[in-house]
């Protein structure tokens, strides 16, 4: 994993320099940040759309890594400063505040683990856990006129659990259209519910797997740091990147179906901007 995240860095870099030369100024994001999507060009429709590629951790807590293919981009409409989008799984709706808080919700799809997800057969017995629609509620407030450092919040509810993750991150050498590098820390917490799907094996489970009964409570489920970066090669031709390397708590390590105690995936992709 280290050599193929050293080499997706490396090209990062080196496009970075490229990118910096050839990008375009013309657009003016809804909120300066890499990690945020935003396809407008002031009021009115916006349109991405292209590939990513992630080699990341087959599942939580899994010690096989894989290569995965999603697509990118999405469909955007903005109206002074709120935006809707749709992307994915999710539907939401964003606004900026006072040019210094953003406030985010949204409804979309959480999938669950497959039984299948292991190659080496170490989900055998434990069957599919619980997919389900969840609601993300987000603020971020910036602590910078320009958003150079930010406090961010998240919840992540719905019929899987809960999820909380609050942070803090800096943009480096961010511009008016959302390109640059950010860089991120966070806490994660979770209730019950969520931390057994991902975690727990019921009685039923111990018995067709063979791993001990477990019940994980909830509470403090990580610690992480990401990586985001996003720049135009072109007038409509966009990459991005993003890095991410989470450790689990003591309690959620402890678990039978944890074979690392970390979580960790990189990713790069072009987006073709309309």
């Amino acid at each position: 994993m280290n050599k193929v995240a050293l080499q997706i860095v490396t090209f990062l870099g080196a496009l970075s320099c490229y990118g910096s030369v050839n990008a375009t100024e013309a657009r003016t994001a809804l909120v300066p940040l890499p990690s945020i999507d935003d396809f407008t060009n002031g009021d009115g429709w916006g349109f991405g759309l292209g590939l990513g590629v992630e080699y990341e951790t087959a599942y939580e807590g899994s010690d096989e890594f894989e290569f995965e293919v999603d697509p990118a981009g999405g469909v955007q409409y903005r109206t002074g400063d709120h935006l809707f989008f749709w992307a994915g799984e999710a539907i939401g709706w964003r606004t900026l505040v006072k040019d210094t808080w953003l406030f985010q919700s949204s409804i979309g799809y959480e999938e669950g683990r497959e039984e299948g997800d292991s190659d080496d057969g170490r989900l055998d017995g434990l069957g599919d856990s619980r997919s389900g629609v969840t609601v993300l509620l987000e603020v971020r407030h910036a602590l910078t006129e320009d958003w150079r450092y930010f406090l961010d919040g998240r919840v992540l509810t719905g019929e899987v659990g809960t999820l909380g993750i609050f942070g803090a991150g800096t943009c480096l050498a961010c511009k008016p259209n959302g390109t640059g590098w950010e860089v991120g820390a966070v806490v994660t917490f979770h209730d019950g519910k969520l931390a057994n799907r991902d975690f727990g094996v019921t009685t039923q489970q111990s018995i067709d797997s063979g791993l001990p009964a477990t019940d994980v409570d909830s509470g403090y489920r990580s610690t992480g740091f990401n990586v985001s970066y996003r720049n135009y090669l072109h007038k409509n031709w966009q990459i991005f990147g993003e890095a991410l390397y989470e450790a689990f708590g003591s309690e959620v390590s402890d678990s039978p179906i944890t074979r690392n105690n970390y979580e960790a995936e990189i990713g790069v992709g072009f987006i073709y901007v309309f």
